[in-house]
């Protein structure tokens, strides 16, 4: 079986019969109890899709595999094969039901195992595609079939190599034609139903916004993209949005829809994907603005919206450069009261509820922490935050934190700040909105450090704090050069290479390392590791140096001086808006 194995992932041929079936079983079974001989299969190319019912993925993406099966089954030599990963016969009987195709029956419990090893099936939903001889068509069905459906047929590199080329000359030839017309459909449609000819969009400049009306981020941005349309639209700009909706959900597509005052692709539309390919799609909201000439000017213009509002308009190379001349100087001029004063809210909260003045917080390095007590990695960061915070505090009474929450209600919200001994903006403060778009804040826990005079010092400090804790403090490029010369300097009489009796197999090299884990005493390390690269082994320098005998009797290796660097690091995970 192992030969088998390697056989598939090599690509060579194999017996499909030998691949697909036991001693005790040469067919498969439809949801009805129909046997299909597996030697039926012969001449199609075959999908083994698995999948399982208490997989929320499995349960959104068969949906679109039923639909490009009942389109190509009938057509050509297409079967899909269902290996299932549930864990009762009921719960495969129902998920099966749904399945137009065939599986191997959920008692051959070592064939379906086995087919898991044999293609490496490490997540699920997982399609593969093999040709009747059981040949390694594509690994990746799933990411074709949400890709391309259909037209993904026969699914073999050369089907995919040509589709990429008829992309790439689709994106040089582009029209505002060849975007927003099918075969089957020549205009898009109004909020009331109506609609609207493509060709009465030739010549002005539309705005393709790719949304989705359940998405946060999307419904947070709809406000400021009515404002700006409606302003262009008293201005009588020559300008245009369509909506693509990646809604799957068709109440709330028109739900959303119906109040907007933009134009649209019908729901479900089957070029929407298509175009979200098209113009390589990689976040929501997105807005894609085309030319006068249906070119693509710009890729996405959410966040210049969201920055600038109408002084972004139209959007052109020279637009853009304007604004970054603009970005500069509101970057040259960023004081700590232009970040922090609005109006009438010239503070921030202390901790007994007292309004601390942001003129008292002038000249002073501050920390901006963006958190929320419904965030599990920032109620893991906080107490460490806070630690690092009183450090900081003892050493430098010129030093502040403020706290800008994220949290859904005032309780949640307090009960937070409660663990906290720093300053705070007021739950609900509009001053947040702003603050999060001057840091770009895409996910939190994130810290930002602001220098005596309220400029912008890194917007990476989390990183800092977690790598050098209190010690990277004010966050300086001078002081994180210090830092580097420290460790240089601590890893100068160490031995550049040696070996250790946990890893007999190669030396370990001194090598630098931000963060790993020791694989002897399995706490973190930072900066230095003894190291091999082949085996992705790690030790601490002190688990490396310290005196060990080793079985074969040879000379113990003497422990060196150094202390050991313990601390908190975060593992790079974040909650971001979903």
């Amino acid at each position: 079986m192992a030969e088998t194995a390697k056989k598939i992932n090599g690509g060579d041929a194999q017996d499909l019969l030998s691949l697909l079936s036991s001693p005790a079983r040469d067919f498969f079974v439809r949801n009805d109890g129909e046997q299909v001989k597996i030697e039926s299969l012969m001449g199609k190319k075959i999908g083994l899709y698995f999948s399982a019912a208490w997989c929320g993925p499995c349960q959104r993406f068969t949906p679109q595999l039923v639909e490009v099966y009942n389109e190509l089954a009938p057509k050509v030599g297409f079967e899909v094969v269902f290996v299932s990963g549930d864990e009762d016969e009921e719960s495969f009987g129902d998920y099966f039901s749904k399945m137009p195709w065939l599986a191997v029956p959920f008692a051959d419990s070592e064939t379906r195992d086995r087919l898991d090893g044999l293609f490496k099936v490490t997540g699920i939903p997982n399609l593969v595609m093999v040709d009747d001889h059981g040949k390694l068509v594509n690994g990746n069905g799933v990411g074709v079939i949400r890709s391309y459906g259909a037209d993904a047929y026969p699914f073999t590199p050369e089907k995919m190599k040509e589709i990429k080329e008829e992309e790439d000359r689709a994106r040089r030839e582009q029209t505002l034609s060849s975007v927003l017309v099918t075969p089957t459909r020549d205009f898009v449609v109004s909020p009331d139903g109506n609609k609207v000819p493509v060709s009465e969009l030739v010549g002005r400049t539309i705005g393709l916004l790719f949304s989705v009306a359940s998405y946060s981020k999307c419904t947070e941005f709809t406000p400021t993209l009515v404002k700006f349309y409606s302003k262009l639209k008293e201005n009588k700009e020559d300008f245009e949005i369509v909506l693509i909706s990646l809604e799957d959900d068709e109440e709330s597509f028109n739900q959303d829809f119906k109040s907007k005052p933009w134009l649209g692709l019908p729901f479900n539309d089957k070029s929407s994907s298509k175009l979200a390919r098209h113009f390589m799609l990689s976040t929501l909201p997105t807005l894609v603005i085309l030319g006068p000439d249906g070119k693509t000017r710009h890729l996405n213009v959410a966040e210049a919206i969201d920055d600038y509002g109408l002084l972004a308009y139209p959007f052109t190379p020279e637009k853009f450069k304007e604004l970054e001349e603009i970005e500069k100087a509101k970057i040259e001029a960023q004081t700590t009261e232009s970040l922090l004063v609005s109006g009438d809210l010239n503070y921030v909260l202390g901790k007994d509820g007292a309004k601390v003045l942001v003129s008292d917080l002038v000249g002073k390095n501050i920390l901006m922490y963006f958190s929320a007590h419904w965030c599990p990695p920032c109620r893991a960061f906080t107490p460490e935050l806070v630690e690092i915070y009183k450090q900081i505090k003892e050493r430098d009474e010129a030093f502040e934190l403020i706290f800008i929450s994220s949290d859904r209600d005032q309780e949640s919200f307090d009960e937070y700040y409660s663990q906290m001994p720093w300053l705070a903006l007021p739950f609900g403060d509009p001053r947040k909105e702003s603050l999060a778009r001057t840091f770009k804040v895409g996910g939190i826990p994130m810290l930002a450090a602001l220098g005596p005079t309220g400029k912008t010092v890194t917007k990476e400090a989390r990183d800092l704090v977690a790598i050098h804790g209190a010690d990277a403090y004010p966050f300086t490029e001078e002081r994180l050069k210090e830092i580097e010369a420290k460790y240089d300097e601590m890893a100068k009489e160490w031995p550049k290479k040696v070996k250790h009796v946990l890893h007999e197999e190669h030396e370990l090299e001194l090598t630098r390392v931000q963060v790993y884990v020791c694989d002897k005493c399995d706490e973190e390390g930072k900066f230095w590791s003894y190291h091999c690269d082949e085996c992705d082994f790690d030790l601490h320098y002190k688990c490396a140096l310290e005196e060990e005998t080793k079985p074969n009797g040879d000379e113990a290796v003497k422990k060196s001086g150094g202390e050991h660097q313990d601390g908190w690091v975060c593992d790079g995970n974040v909650c971001t808006k979903a």
